[in-house]
């Protein structure tokens, strides 16, 4: 495969990559599927949805990586009785000047964790949609830029449903990609009580920043520029097409379970993520593996199932695993 012309400024990135991962690492134990995840969302300026039992670090590596960027970090807890504006902003009445002043919410931060995100409202989801998508809100008619970077992480709990709220299609589509966070090995949970013991998570231990926004923003022209030929695009359109056509290409047992496939979205989110993965491993040109690699966590809350799939035990993983084998690697 031959690859671009490597930019001039792409050793710098990837020392900015390495410093981040290694930051991470510091304090995270283990967890390195949630590490790309996390990074990738940074560097493509996408959005990741984490899926987890409480206790998993998830807040830790969100705080990890504000810290690491010297961003502002918020965190905003979900729940039923949230309104729009307490995550977006309001106007309130300022007696001292006699007007109305506006007061930004929460979501004008750098890195934003929605913790629990399915126990707000459906109104109050929909609130993020802009933010997510435009990376501005508005409030009483006026429009606020969202500074830059800008990556909100989202967690759900899937065991405790008493209370949630399901995000629909239109909101789980703005996540880039949706990690499943596992619990860590016997060695790694030792390793993270030896961490415990040495102070390593106590309230007034912060990350210290390897980088500044203004390098994040550089990495992510970087990350666009990484090379993608046109075989591997093709390539991640087929995989995505396959879901929508699962009849014709897919096992009849697991096709029949399928209702929709993913939307040429998914295919952008694919090859944006496969670039940025490829830069995270010290390449300048993407690989197949890149997004067979990245293919379940864009794909898996993007598939739509009938009811049967319950009752088949079909998942989403397996329909992408059928994809997978069912399209020919360039």
């Amino acid at each position: 495969m031959t690859a671009a012309p490597v930019p001039h400024d792409t050793a710098e990135a990837q020392r900015v990559v390495a410093a981040l991962s290694a930051a991470f690492s510091a304090k995270v134990v283990g967890q390195e599927h949630l590490r790309e995840s996390l990074l990738v969302g940074l560097l493509t300026g996408g959005h990741v949805l984490l899926e987890s039992v409480p206790g998993l670090a998830k807040t830790t590596a969100a705080r990890v990586i504000a810290e690491s960027i010297d961003g502002r970090f918020r965190r905003i807890q979900c729940t039923p009785d949230l309104l729009p504006s307490d995550i977006i902003g309001l106007q309130i009445y300022d007696a001292s000047r006699a007007s109305f002043v506006t007061q930004l919410g929460p979501v004008h931060a750098n890195v934003v964790l929605l913790d629990e995100i399915n126990r707000s409202s459906a109104k109050t989801q929909s609130a993020m949609l802009e933010a997510m998508e435009e990376r501005q809100t508005t409030i009483a008619g006026t429009v606020y830029p969202i500074d830059d970077p800008f990556l909100v992480i989202a967690t759900q709990n899937p065991v405790d449903q008493e209370g949630t709220y399901a995000l629909s299609e239109a909101q789980t589509d703005r996540f880039l990609i949706k990690e499943i966070v596992r619990y860590p090995s016997p060695e790694e949970e030792v390793e993270v009580l030896i961490r415990r013991d040495t102070g390593l998570y106590d309230r007034g231990h912060r990350t210290r920043p390897v980088a500044t926004l203004e390098d994040i923003r550089h990495v992510q022209r970087v990350a666009a520029e990484v090379h993608l030929s046109r075989d591997l695009m093709l390539y991640a359109s087929r995989l995505v097409g396959v879901t929508r056509d699962a009849e014709k290409y897919l096992p009849s047992h697991v096709a029949r379970v399928v209702e929709y496939g993913a939307s040429p979205r998914a295919t952008i989110a694919l090859c944006t993520a496969a670039r940025a993965l490829a830069l995270l491993s010290g390449r300048t040109h993407v690989l197949p593996g890149d997004i067979a690699d990245l293919a379940h966590r864009v794909l898996q809350h993007r598939l739509i199932l009938n009811f049967e799939a319950a009752s088949t035990g079909v998942t989403p993983g397996r329909v992408i695993d059928a994809a997978l084998g069912a399209v020919r690697v360039p």
